[in-house]
């Protein structure tokens, strides 16, 4: 005879264990944390990368403070951080959800679509600068020698690469949203436009929340896409916070100098990140599934 105490093994729940993120943790302190310190320390001290740092106090702070190319950088930081948002946003919204809906060929297209995100972002700026030489690709002008035209192509270029992973994030959000809400405002007289501003936008506002954090942190480490297609040019038309931390530490050899323009980069992104989390009120968010 079976005793009652005895469960059967396909119901019995595996309660989580604090042990079982201790992967995770490490990789994180490691990778992130450790490196994240070691550069806030550099930021204190004067190095060339040989030899032992020599502690300098608050110098290279002072001296970001003084430089003269920190205003027109932050300023460009910041207008590539707000057009990225603005693109990737309304892009990446609509073709989520619209990859959320039954249309036929969807899995196929949404397929096609991720794939820019699969390549590395040195392979997407290499590839779209052969496509911008104007001798020969395949716009036979020198979009990158304008000011205008090499703070467009970043942000194409920006967006063309991560306006996929945002996609799949506003897609997943469009799927969670109860058809009971449409069924209602179809049967109200709503039209397909009515249903996007009234159901959709109001349903996703917390995916949006997540989308723009990933976005603004993305924005404020632009890199490589910035070193492949302008080298920071024309002038200094497009040299943004990162390419002047490399210039400073690969260029002048001054590591505790690009260390502090490192170091304020993590503090802006944490602080913008942190802000966002409490406009937006999503630390405190529910479900918005809740009641249905």
């Amino acid at each position: 005879m079976r005793s009652r105490n005895t469960r059967n093994p396909r119901t019995t729940r595996i309660r989580p264990h604090a042990s079982w993120a201790l992967p995770g943790v490490l990789f994180f302190t490691f990778f992130a944390v450790v490196p994240m310190a070691l550069a806030f320390y550099l930021s204190f001290t004067s190095w060339d990368g040989l030899g032992d740092p020599r502690p300098v106090g608050l110098e290279n702070w002072r001296k970001l403070l003084d430089d003269p190319r920190l205003t027109q950088s932050l300023k460009l930081t910041v207008m590539l951080t707000v057009a990225s948002w603005l693109f990737q946003t309304v892009v990446s919204l609509l073709l989520g959800v619209w990859a959320a809906g039954p249309q036929r060929n969807r899995a196929v297209l949404s397929a096609i679509f991720f794939v820019p995100l699969l390549l590395s972002s040195t392979a997407v700026a290499l590839l779209f600068y052969a496509l911008l030489d104007p001798n020969f690709g395949i716009i036979q002008k020198d979009i990158l020698g304008s000011s205008s035209g090499a703070f467009l192509a970043i942000v194409f270029v920006g967006g063309w690469q991560f306006i996929p992973l945002h996609t799949l994030i506003y897609q997943g959000g469009a799927r969670q949203i109860p058809p009971v809400l449409y069924q209602a405002a179809a049967i109200d007289g709503a039209g397909r436009y009515r249903q996007f501003f009234s159901i959709t936008l109001p349903q996703l506002r917390h995916t949006m929340t997540t989308s723009t954090v990933l976005i603004v942190v993305g924005s404020l480490t632009y890199f490589e896409t910035v070193l492949i297609l302008t080298k920071g040019g024309p002038g200094t038309d497009t040299a943004i916070l990162p390419y002047l931390m490399y210039e400073a530490g690969f260029r002048s050899y001054d590591f505790g100098y690009a260390s502090a323009i490192a170091s304020f980069l993590v503090l802006a992104a944490t602080g913008l990140s942190l802000l966002l989390v409490k406009l937006t009120g999503f630390g405190g968010m529910r479900s918005t599934r809740e009641g249905m």
